[in-house]
């Protein structure tokens, strides 16, 4: 791989394209504290005039001409059929061919998912790649996987994003021994669906590099009780929909609240470094990547601003720099011999997933 860092750049992806993206780049030199260059795919006389304007990109970025882009609406099958040549396709082809670390865009969710899956394929015998969600919690984060890309899982599927879960936590928020839990309808071992238990019965079984701490409800999400969670894509969705819905309500009513009366405006004015400090603490930030691949994506929020997209910008820039790929290799190879060895009801039972919800980790308005 080259030295420095590379990091490869949709710049047309989401819905705001050079204006957020190349300011996004920008913020993100001043913060990674590292040597990095950066491909920016796309329109070049657009791209050109908007890197003209920030004197802090001037040789820390080269442009790649990309005629087409992979519009908001296109279906997966489209992209992979005409998303070759498209900025998102040339962003992800860099990581292939070996000229980046890792790729980063805000475009198309499933679109973006697709075109990597079949440029980059998977990990291993792994089918399809897992979406993670950094979850805010009263201990710190937790990731919590799959939130949308599988929606059945067989209990190997579930011991997979286990090992993604831990590795990616270990890279990108320091944990030496993450502590990791299936999610479950209750906590003692004799409950939920034979999926979870055959999970259950194979990360007990086997020496993986993580502290794992059997069942988990859905209140320990929030509480932080574990630094990784593991569900399948549906309730993983569900669970992170629920949340971003609740975020709003209470930001919503927490604004009537204090904007009602003038002594509520003066307390909100007093208290306004505190207020943005909990808007930090909520803000979903920088997307998530796509686990399980071979090579780096990370998925920015379609509507991210600069600030976002650096965000994204940062956890790629983690990944790459991280022991994220070794680990998960070494892992899943461990897998790959217990469950040969023994057979256990439920593991591998269920059909591959089929299906894939669109939504996109910890995206929300910005209402």
């Amino acid at each position: 791989m080259p030295d420095p860092l590379v990091i490869s750049i949709d710049a047309m992806g989401g819905d705001h394209g050079p204006p957020v993206v190349v300011p996004g780049v920008a913020r993100a030199i001043s913060q990674l504290g590292v040597d990095a260059r950066f491909l920016l795919h796309g329109d070049e006389a657009a791209l050109t005039a908007a890197i003209a304007r920030l004197p802090a990109l001037q040789g820390r970025v080269e442009v790649r001409h990309s005629e087409r882009v992979v519009a908001n609406d296109d279906k997966p099958a489209q992209a992979m059929r005409r998303g070759k040549g498209t900025s998102m396709w040339n962003a992800v082809e860099s990581v292939k061919a070996g000229e980046a670390h890792a790729a980063v865009s805000s475009g198309n969710t499933g679109a973006l998912m697709a075109i990597s899956l079949l440029q980059l394929r998977m990990i291993g015998e792994m089918e399809r790649p897992a979406l993670v969600a950094s979850w805010p919690t009263s201990r710190g984060i937790t990731a919590v996987l799959d939130v949308g890309a599988n929606i059945d899982c067989d209990a190997e599927r579930l011991v997979e994003f286990a090992i993604l879960g831990a590795a990616y936590h270990r890279a990108v928020h320091g944990s030496a021994h993450p502590t990791v839990g299936v999610l479950n309808v209750g906590s003692e071992e004799g409950k939920g669906h034979e999926e979870v238990k055959g999970a259950n019965r194979l990360l007990r079984a086997t020496q993986f590099d993580m502290d794992y701490r059997g069942f988990v409800e859905g209140d320990d999400i929030a509480k932080g009780t574990v630094d990784v969670i593991v569900t399948d894509g549906f309730t993983g969705n569900v669970a992170l929909k629920t949340a971003e819905g609740l975020a709003r309500f209470f930001s919503t009513e927490l604004r009537a609240a204090i904007g009602g009366s003038l002594m509520g405006k003066i307390g909100a004015f007093i208290a306004q470094g505190a207020l943005r400090r909990l808007r930090d603490r909520l803000d979903p930030g920088g997307g998530g990547p796509f686990l399980g691949l071979n090579g780096i994506v990370v998925k920015s929020h379609g509507g991210a601003d600069a600030r976002g997209f650096a965000a994204a910008i940062r956890l790629a820039a983690d990944l790459a720099k991280s022991d994220f790929a070794a680990e998960i290799d070494r892992n899943l190879k461990r897998l790959t011999a217990a469950a040969g060895a023994t057979e256990e009801p439920g593991a591998g039972a269920a059909a591959a997933p089929t299906d894939t919800a669109q939504g996109e980790p910890g995206e929300r308005s910005n209402a």
